[in-house]
């Protein structure tokens, strides 16, 4: 029998509901019991493909080529279940599927309303495709009383009632603030989040209080009271100095247990803890660290980055330093010299984006890292544009560029408009539409023989995760491989390059795909392992 878990928001955004619906994930898998988990996302777009990532943050992209929440990567990071297309949607989807088979003529001329049809399809989204697993948590985006959640707050509303309490249960994440000129720790805020949960019909059996500094049992006891739950299911979720510790802090005060309580399970085992406390340990006291500059074009939104911060993050954890991030606007090298911001930094990386502002700067960041021998990793656009720059420099084409950027003459990097995956052939067009447009979720490619990658990955085939719409150019392949450039990584049937390396540099990466994708705490990523072993080398040459 599955069970799910429903995690919901109140008082603000922001509290942190991801991370507790991969913590609590991550528990439940330590007491052995499978899980998967989900997300509704109650915004009108039908994915966040085409949002900016200053409103959004991170776009994660599963193995099937769905464009997703970046909660969703905090979910593979801490259980290292595969997520799929089925486990994000938005209202826009929804809607989107009703319209088409109302167009369709499915309805048999009925009216189409919000209850039942739109609570309808939100449910059978929560209940398909989730296996044989024990159980299914999942969190409802936005916070309790936003006008765009209450279809999703009906619906599960209505699956509690329907599967009963043994198979259905609510979580309520709320703030308890502290007011420094009162001196006080305020209930006030959580007491009517959980009465305007209650007003539409969701009784909370388990309060998850976001805090900066511990709860008395009084205050506890005061929440219970007025919120209608066990003083034992108000759970304490203390701020912590690193996201890895958030298990094991909810594992103290008893989360999990009373997640347990609740669907009245007895005699679980109890959770075996011991790669969280390893990776805590590692975390808290490495035995170095190291700088990596990260110049990208969305540096004042770190969200955009998620996955990659902590796949850096892991990266240190395999070699057991601290990587410590330094977040560089790319279009400041179009105006100021790089030396001055690069030449402290133990490693560069140039991640993905999308569009001409800020390119300049990259390249001349990918400029300083060849140059200096600094290790470089880039990433998706910073693959590509550390081929236009060896181009530029190294292959003697000084108007190579990329077609993204408009008309050139030397189109190093452009879009291309047939490609196999598998055995199907996906096409596109310059003149199409945006979104789910792009070479998305999981391919394979083919490594060559004695690369510095294919020592990397231990492999000469690797499958990894894509997101972008433009590529390298096959027909510039053999130029700059006579100078030095070596294409390392195709798709296998040689068309699209992969993997572009410097064999005579210390370590020089570019990859058109996302690894940060795959990277997790207890696995990390390869070459992010094998990018910060080769910064703590640079370090002692600094």
């Amino acid at each position: 029998m599955t069970r799910y878990i429903f995690i919901t928001g109140g008082v603000v955004s922001s509290l942190g509901k991801g991370l507790a619906s991969a913590a609590l994930g991550a528990l439940l898998q330590a007491r052995g019991f499978t899980v998967r988990l989900r997300k509704l996302d109650p915004y009108l777009n039908v994915d966040p493909g085409t949002m900016s990532p200053y409103q959004h943050g991170e776009v994660y992209v599963t193995d099937d080529g769905a464009e997703t929440d970046l909660d969703l990567g905090h979910y593979e990071r801490f259980t290292g279940v595969a997520s799929r297309q089925s486990d994000n949607v938005t209202t826009g989807r929804i809607y989107q599927t009703i319209l088409t088979k109302e167009r369709r003529g499915d309805y048999l001329g009925g009216t189409v309303q919000v209850i039942p049809h739109v609570t309808d399809a939100i449910k059978e989204f929560v209940t398909a495709d989730t296996g044989a697993c024990d159980f299914v948590l999942c969190e409802i985006g936005g916070t309790v009383g936003d006008i765009e959640s209450l279809p999703f707050l009906e619906a599960i509303r209505q699956l509690g009632n329907e599967l009963g309490q043994d198979q259905a249960i609510y979580v309520h994440l709320t703030l308890v603030p502290f007011i420094p000129s009162a001196g006080e720790l305020k209930t006030k805020p959580t007491q009517h989040s959980v009465k305007e949960l209650r007003s539409i019909g969701i009784q909370p059996n388990i309060l998850l209080c976001r805090c900066d500094r511990e709860v008395p049992e009084s205050e506890r006891r005061k929440i219970a009271l007025f919120c209608n739950v066990r003083p034992e299911a108000v759970i304490q979720a203390l701020d912590v100095p690193s996201i890895y510790e958030v298990p094991l802090r909810y594992h103290a005060e008893g989360f999990d247990r009373q997640i347990l309580k609740a669907f009245r399970i007895e005699n679980a085992p109890e959770p075996d803890l011991t790669r969280w406390k390893q990776i805590c340990a590692r975390v808290a006291a490495p035995e170095g660290e190291v700088t990596v500059a990260v110049v990208g074009k969305y540096t004042g939104m770190k969200d955009a980055y998620k996955s990659l911060a902590e796949a850096l993050t892991h990266g240190g954890i395999a070699n057991n330093v601290r990587v410590n991030l330094e977040w560089i606007e790319s279009e400041v090298f179009e105006a100021e010299s790089a030396v001055q911001h690069l030449e402290h930094v133990h490693g560069i990386l140039v991640p993905g984006g999308f569009g001409k502002r800020g390119s300049e700067g990259k390249i001349k960041a990918v400029s300083f890292a060849r140059e200096r021998r600094v290790p470089y990793f880039g990433i998706c656009f910073g693959m590509q544009m550390a081929v236009v720059e060896a181009a530029r420099n190294l292959a003697g084409i000084p108007d190579a560029s990329s077609s993204e950027f408009g008309a050139t003459p030397e189109p190093v990097v452009g879009l291309m408009t047939e490609w196999l995956q598998g055995n199907q052939v996906q096409t596109r067009s310059s003149e199409g539409d945006l979104g789910g447009t792009m070479r998305l979720g999981a391919y394979s490619a083919k490594l060559k023989a004695g690369s510095k990658v294919a020592e990397i990955y231990g492999s000469e085939w690797i499958t990894e995760r894509h997101r972008h719409r433009y590529e390298v150019n096959n027909a510039y392949v053999k130029r700059l491989e006579q100078r030095g450039l070596i294409f390392s990584g195709m798709s296998p049937d040689g068309v699209l390059p992969e993997i572009v390396e410097i064999p005579d540099h210390p370590w020089f990466v570019g990859v058109q795909y996302h690894p940060e994708l795959k990277s997790k705490p207890f696995e990390p990523h390869p070459l992010f392992a094998s990018f910060i072993k080769a910064t703590v080398e640079q370090s002692r040459l600094v």
